[in-house]
């Protein structure tokens, strides 16, 4: 009697209509079509006193090339700044840049 309660608890389940998911993580790409590679790329939401940590970590973006980057920060947030180091040192930033609406960030020489 017990493993029917369970088997009909399971076939009700599976019967319920898929919830939504809520994403947090964004995922964007990453063009780089600067002369220079780039070395260092830092994320924060709009806002925010200090730079996460760098998303490249031990990695760099050639120039030329690009990369799909993952913000793996679980906010629920789409406007985010944005830092960059270049390899010869040179270091740009975007503020209140809408990743949601605009899932693609390309650098160019200044």
């Amino acid at each position: 009697m017990k493993r029917m309660a369970v088997a009909a608890l399971a076939c009700a389940l599976v019967a319920l209509p898929a919830l939504p998911v809520h994403a947090e993580d964004l995922q964007i790409v990453l063009v780089n079509l600067s002369e220079r590679a780039l070395v260092e790329f830092y994320t924060s939401p709009s806002g925010e006193e200090s730079w996460e940590e760098d998303v490249f970590g031990d990695g760099y973006l050639p120039s030329g090339n690009q990369v799909p980057v993952i913000i793996a920060d679980g906010r629920d947030v789409c406007i985010y700044d944005l830092a960059f180091t270049m390899e010869d040192g040179a270091e740009l930033e975007a503020y209140g840049y809408d990743l949601c609406e605009e899932p693609t960030f390309t650098l160019y020489d200044e």
